[in-house]
Order: structure tokens, then C-alpha cells, then sequence
């Protein structure tokens, strides 16, 4: 037994735990690195204790950290959420010789289950079916090459240790030798960084399947349940973008098969907790076991939704040595759930992610909808960890009803101060073929690849010119002074998303403010309502609302469907046409340079390869946007860099 859980993690996950927790009647303690000081969690939870400078390395991912927590904190138990150490077979084992309770499955199943190789080995012995494959103890290049070519293409280079799609790369011309070495070293580098085990695996890879994966749970008294099945399948790069259950399509006949496997493997490892078995599921009903994940999942909420049950109070009942709170007979599953991770990031940027301070943010409330985060009321999003803010979970009745509550979810959410992948999101949940439910791991790479950054519409940027002038007039007097003598309108220049836009305003003192744009358009724009973030307001005489944040001239608008910044623009000098497509490369997040393929005098191919950025756990790779020569290199390996920041310029070859 134990009155006091540490809760070894941030973020929203910590904040989700801490609630479940208190609920419980347990004393709450939060971790904070030095980022994270004024993090929501850390308000919440009933003690707080500092762990570190803001790199996880020196925080989060360091165990003797959280040890001395648990010591100066007087707790007796850790959950570890997800990420950082909840798959670490040692830390789990550090836990346990200090005396201390591990929300978790015993450090051997850890071994057992966690590592993608181990748990294939013993899946293959339980008859689990499994994909060809290797994931022998032989790690040089040669060997690995060797074995994807005895396996064959199509298939996937994957890390051993670890998740959340990190040192996973696909194959599918294995003629290609040099792409399949760099495959293979660019896999493992991100899978030291990420997990610090360099470990990779070879697996035969299904094009066309879902990616379907079944809660398991089992206690110390020899119990085990499932708690039935999530798709997964709408993916990016093998991380997970939208999850919903229970799967589209999956008869009680499979998911009692699939849950019968999942449950197979725990229990030969005398598994304790929440684990989930993740599968390959063709459209014929055949499944290939994947992996085993030995900690709470992202998606939790969606199986929530679906049983009406609480994971992380099972989680904590079973670590008090409890029995199961129900048999697999009295599980039921009603209506169905969908979740969509909000992560700050610029989907149309190569998802490039995005730091800094939220200047302001909202979630919508609603029947059916769920908000997991952790922002704080002042907000900021620290460059050492994942991008994900925020979780949107929508309930119904049925698939359909679902659907439809989560795209109200994401048109009512608002982060503004840096971008987003809402408004891709939205994109995805309203696609004709989501819709349809069935899809592919494929499905969004695939789409995704046509879709183009959504352009400001002349009343969005008619609005973010009325808002500037609204709010510089409420505190310097009516915009008419600033006109020419003799006439109504003043000029007015805002920069979009790096684009001016020359706009003439009404200056007259009367409701609504005319804005007519360069090619002639005119806008009526009447803000009717504004209390310094959220605004009524009429556009040609059709209501709405809108949010948005001014100071020093610059500005972050949410309206009509576009959330992104805005800047008032005097005497610049005007966009010349420079930037990635002239030649010049800069930097699009903050991270560290971590290779470096070109140099001054070079000559590049458009497309070639010129140097990755790690950030947030992940390898960017940044390619010559023209042919030409390198003329400089604005950082070396090894450099921290920002956005904006000079990587290469290149002078492209004479047309």
C-alpha cells in the first residue's frame, strides 16, 4: 500500500495522473525540470520538487533524479506516465530495490516485452503470428544489410527499444545500397538519442494494412483482461495523429482473437498493469503481432470512452496489490471515440516544431468532448521535449456522431503565439475518405502530400487589419487623425505568413470599418464585442466570432479557419523573392545541427542532402532547394540553432 504517488513525468500526462490520483485520496507529488517551473502540473499536484536543468537528459530521463524526489518527497510510489523512463526495465528495478512501488509491470516483463526484438522472439514461440523478419544480437551494417536483403522489400528498419515511430525508417529499393546504409545510420542515430540504445531490428513491411492494437491489463492475483482494441492507423511517419475505438470494422470474433493473443503474451511474463499489444491488421482479418508497449498509452482516453472505465485508476489499484476491478465478462463497449493529438508544430513546414511562449489559448467544452493538457495560463512551449500540448478527445453514439463533435473540438480550439496542426487536423477528420473509417497506415502520408498551406482569404486579413486598427484606436483615439488631409481612408500594410498585403481602411467614425484590399476587394468588417482576446464581430453583415492577440504591433488572429500571425509594416523594404526557393536555406526550429554534408565552393544537386537538425527527439533533414553552388554555411556541426537562423546559402545555376 501507499498514501503518496510522485509522478515522474509533465506535461498533460502528468496533469491527467495527478487528477485520477487525487480522486483516490493520495498525496501528489510533481517533477519539474528548470523549463518547466511554472508548468501546470507542478500547481497541481500537492508537492512539487525540482529535478534538473530543462534537457531530459539532465531531468526526466535521469533516474537517480527522481530517486532523490521520491526521498525528499516522502513518496512510496512512481507513475511514469509515457515517454521518458515508464518503458526502463532498470529504473523499474532501481524502484524496487529502494523499496519503492513501480505503477507498472515488473521489471522482467519490461525486459521481456519492451524490447521489439525479445518480444518477437517470444511471440514466435507462442505462436503469435508474427512478420519475417530479423533481430539477432549481430548489429554491424553488413549483418543488417545482409538480413533486408534475405528479408526482402518492401520493409522497415526499426529501434528495438522504445516507440512513438522514433528510428523507424522504410525500404523499398533494396538496390539501392547506399540509401540502405544511410537507412540503417540514420535509424540508429535516432534511436541512441531518443531511447540511448542504438538497437535495430529488420521486419518485413505490410503497405496496406491498419495499425490496430489491443489494452491488456493483468494484476498480481494471476488476472488478465482486455479491454478491447484502438485503431491507430492514421499516421504520420509512423506517429500516431488520430486514434479512435473501438476499430472500424473489427468483428467480436477477431477482437476476441486478437485479445485472446494480447493476453497469451502477458501472461507469459507474468505481466502487471497496463500493456498494450500492437498488430498489423490486413483487410482479409489476418494480423501480425508488432510490439508490445509496457506502460499507458497516448490514446488511453478513447478506450476510456468506449468502457466507462477509469486505466489510471486500474493502474494504481493493481500497484496497491488489488485484484482487477472486473472480469472479461462484465467489460462492455458503448458508442465509439476519437482523439486527435494538438501538437505545436507547422504541418507546413516539413513539421518543423514550434517553441516559445502561447500568447493566449482556449479549448472547447461540450457533450462528448474530453480536453487532456497541461498549459498553464501563461503558457510556453519548452524546446527539449515532444511537441504534443494538448489531446482532443470526442465521444458518440455511433462513428459519425463522433466525427462530427471532434471537428467542433478543433474549430473551437485556439493556441495562439505559434503555430499548430490544428487546422491540418480539422483537415484530416473532415476528408471525405476518414469519413468512410478503414483506412490505411498509407491513407495520410499519401493525402497529405497534396495539401498546400492554407492561404489567408481577403476577409481574414480584411479582419486581422480591422482588429489592429480597432485596438490602436481604443487606445489612441479614432484612426480619422491619421488620414491625409481632406480624405476618409488611410494606407495600412500588414505582413501574412511573409507576405505584405497594401490595404486602404475607412477612417470615419462610423460602424462597420470598409478595408479594401490591393486587387480592389472591399470588406465591411463591425467589431462589435472585444474584451482584449475573444471578439463579436460582422463580416459584410454575417456574425461571428474570432480571437486575437495584439501588442507592439503584431499580432496572432483564429477566425474563418485560419489561425496564424500578422505584423503592422512600416517602411520595410519589400519581400524580394529570397529564401529557400532563391538558394538560401534558414533554419525552421530550434534543435541542434547535428550533421553537416556540404561546404563553401561545393556543388549540389536540387534535392541533395545539406546537413540534419535533431529536435525534439527527432532528425530533420533539411535538402538543396535549387541546383547550384554552396557560397556559405551559416553553422557547424554541433551549433544549437534557431529559427530564422542562416543554414546555407546557395547560388543557384544560371537559368
Amino acid at each position: 500500500m501507499f498514501d503518496t504517488l510522485l509522478v515522474a513525468n509533465r506535461g498533460e500526462i502528468a496533469c491527467r495522473v495527478i487528477r485520477t490520483a487525487r480522486a483516490m485520496g493520495l498525496r501528489t507529488v510533481a517533477v519539474h525540470s528548470d523549463a518547466d517551473a511554472r508548468a501546470r502540473h507542478v500547481g497541481e499536484a500537492d508537492l512539487a520538487v525540482r529535478i534538473g536543468a530543462g534537457p531530459a537528459r539532465d531531468s526526466y530521463l535521469d533516474p537517480a533524479r527522481i530517486l532523490e524526489a521520491c526521498r525528499a518527497s516522502g513518496a512510496q510510489a512512481v507513475h511514469p506516465g509515457y515517454g521518458f523512463l515508464s518503458e526502463n526495465a532498470g529504473f523499474a528495478r532501481a524502484l524496487r530495490d529502494a523499496g519503492l512501488v513501480f505503477v507498472g509491470p515488473p521489471p522482467e516483463a519490461i525486459d521481456a516485452l519492451g524490447n521489439k526484438s525479445a518480444a518477437k522472439a517470444l511471440a514466435h514461440a507462442l505462436d503469435v503470428p508474427c512478420l519475417p523478419g530479423y533481430q539477432g544480437a549481430e548489429q554491424d551494417d553488413d549483418t543488417l544489410v545482409a538480413q533486408a536483403r534475405r528479408v526482402g522489400a518492401p520493409l522497415m528498419i526499426k529501434a528495438a527499444a522504445g516507440g512513438g515511430g522514433r528510428g523507424m525508417r522504410a525500404v523499398d529499393d533494396l538496390g539501392d545500397e547506399a540509401g540502405l546504409r544511410e537507412a540503417i545510420r540514420s535509424a540508429r542515430a535516432e534511436a541512441a538519442s531518443s531511447f540511448g540504445d542504438g538497437t535495430l531490428l529488420v521486419e518485413r513491411r505490410v503497405v496496406r494494412a491498419r495499425h490496430v492494437e489491443v489494452q491488456v491489463f493483468g494484476d498480481t492475483h494471476g488476472g488478465y483482461v482486455h479491454l478491447g482494441e484502438r485503431d491507430c492507423s492514421i499516421q504520420r511517419r509512423h506517429q500516431k495523429v488520430l486514434e479512435e475505438a473501438p476499430a472500424p470494422g473489427v468483428s467480436e470474433s477477431l477482437r476476441a482473437r486478437m485479445g485472446d493473443a494480447a493476453i497469451r503474451l502477458a501472461r507469459a511474463v507474468g505481466y502487471v498493469g497496463a500493456g498494450t499489444i500492437e498488430f498489423l491488421l490486413e483487410p482479409d482479418g489476418a494480423f501480425w503481432f508488432l510490439e508490445m508497449n509496457t506502460r499507458l498509452q497516448v490514446e488511453h482516453p478513447v478506450t476510456e470512452c468506449v468502457t466507462g472505465l477509469d486505466l489510471v485508476e486500474w493502474q494504481l489499484r493493481v500497484a496497491r496489490g488489488e485484484r482487477l476491478p472486473r472480469g472479461q465478462e462484465e467489460i462492455r463497449f458503448v458508442g465509439h471515440a476519437i482523439e486527435a493529438r494538438l501538437c505545436a508544430e507547422d504541418p507546413y513546414a516539413g513539421f518543423a516544431p514550434q517553441v516559445g511562449p502561447i500568447a493566449a489559448w482556449r479549448m472547447t467544452a461540450g457533450d462528448g468532448l474530453r480536453v487532456d493538457h497541461g498549459l498553464a495560463d501563461a503558457a510556453e512551449v519548452p524546446p527539449f521535449y515532444d511537441s504534443m500540448i494538448a489531446k482532443l478527445i470526442a465521444a458518440g453514439a455511433d462513428r459519425e456522431q463522433a466525427r462530427a463533435r471532434l471537428l467542433a473540438a478543433l474549430d473551437g480550439a485556439s493556441v495562439l503565439g505559434l503555430r499548430t496542426n490544428r487546422d491540418w487536423l480539422a483537415r484530416c477528420v473532415r476528408a471525405p475518405a476518414f469519413a468512410t473509417s478503414g483506412l490505411s497506415t498509407a491513407w495520410l502520408g499519401e493525402a497529405s502530400a497534396a495539401w498546400d498551406a492554407p492561404a489567408p482569404s481577403p476577409r481574414w486579413i480584411a479582419l486581422a487589419a480591422a482588429v489592429r486598427v480597432h485596438r490602436a484606436a481604443a487606445a489612441h483615439g479614432p484612426l480619422a487623425r491619421w488620414a491625409s488631409p481632406g480624405r476618409r481612408e488611410a494606407p495600412l500594410r500588414i505582413e501574412v505568413a511573409g507576405r505584405e498585403h497594401a490595404l486602404r481602411v475607412d477612417c470615419g467614425a462610423d460602424a462597420p470599418t470598409r478595408v479594401t484590399l490591393a486587387d480592389g476587394t472591399c470588406v465591411e468588417v463591425e467589431v462589435i464585442a472585444d474584451d482584449g482576446l475573444r471578439l463579436q464581430v460582422a463580416l459584410d453583415g454575417v456574425r461571428g466570432t474570432a480571437v486575437a492577440t495584439l501588442a507592439r504591433g503584431r499580432g496572432w488572429l483564429d477566425a474563418e479557419g485560419l489561425s496564424e500571425g500578422f505584423a503592422g509594416v512600416t517602411d520595410l523594404p519589400r519581400d524580394t523573392g529570397a529564401g529557400e526557393a532563391g538558394g538560401t536555406v534558414v533554419c525552421r526550429m530550434h534543435g541542434q545541427l547535428t550533421r553537416l554534408g556540404v561546404e563553401p565552393g561545393q556543388r549540389v544537386e536540387r534535392g541533395a542532402w545539406l546537413l540534419s537538425i535533431e529536435a525534439m527527439k527527432m532528425e530533420h533533414r533539411f535538402e538543396s532547394p535549387v541546383s547550384g553552388t554552396v557560397v556559405e554555411v551559416g553553422a557547424s556541426a554541433g551549433t544549437q540553432v534557431a529559427p530564422g537562423r542562416l543554414l546555407v546559402r546557395i547560388e543557384p545555376d544560371p537559368a
